[in-house]
């Protein structure tokens, strides 16, 4: 799952923020221990289109932003169910447009719950998204990102990066 096994290789990577309403995107590059904005953004489909069509629109729009992006692998964040099951069931149709995007473009695809995207950005899993954004702009100064969908896309994307940096790290030690 991992292309960032050698030692100053460098990868670029999606990170996916799922949702109906605005599906959050970053995409960084990771070399070593620098991190470097690429670019973000949300994909906001007409809540008043059939389901089918802004499922549509979110899987070409992040088709479109592999081509023009070009990164190696995605992010994408897990599902959680607060208290209401049909909002699940629709986020689960969205983390599904996003899997299937990047997997259809010939990504390896990881998978990070919210509480460990915050926890490997920020240090906390409790973190809120004004912490969340104001780290991306520490870590990626210049960035201007805002708190919201496209900040999370960004941290799940670096939380990626510090996974395949540590399993790279392991896979060296192994061999």
């Amino acid at each position: 799952m991992f292309a960032y096994c050698s030692h100053m290789e460098s990868i670029r990577i999606i990170g996916l923020d799922p949702s109906l309403v605005a599906c959050g995107w970053g995409v960084v590059e990771a070399q070593g221990l620098k991190i470097r904005h690429v670019g973000h953004g949300v994909i906001k489909p007409n809540p008043k289109m059939d389901l089918h069509l802004r499922l549509r629109e979110i899987f070409e729009t992040i088709t479109d932003l592999i081509q023009l992006h070009d990164p190696s692998e995605a992010s994408v964040e897990e599902a959680f169910m607060k208290n209401n099951a049909a909002s699940a069931i629709k986020l689960g149709h969205a983390r599904a447009a996003c899997l299937l995007a990047a997997s259809t473009s010939g990504l390896g695809v990881g998978e990070y719950s919210p509480r460990s995207v915050k926890k490997s950005v920020v240090g906390t899993g409790a973190a809120d998204k004004a912490q969340v954004a104001h780290m991306m702009n520490v870590l990626m100064p210049g960035c201007g990102v805002k708190a919201g969908d496209a900040a999370d896309a960004l941290a799940i994307a670096i939380c990626h990066a510090h996974r395949a940096k540590a399993a790279g790290a392991l896979f060296r030690r192994v061999s």
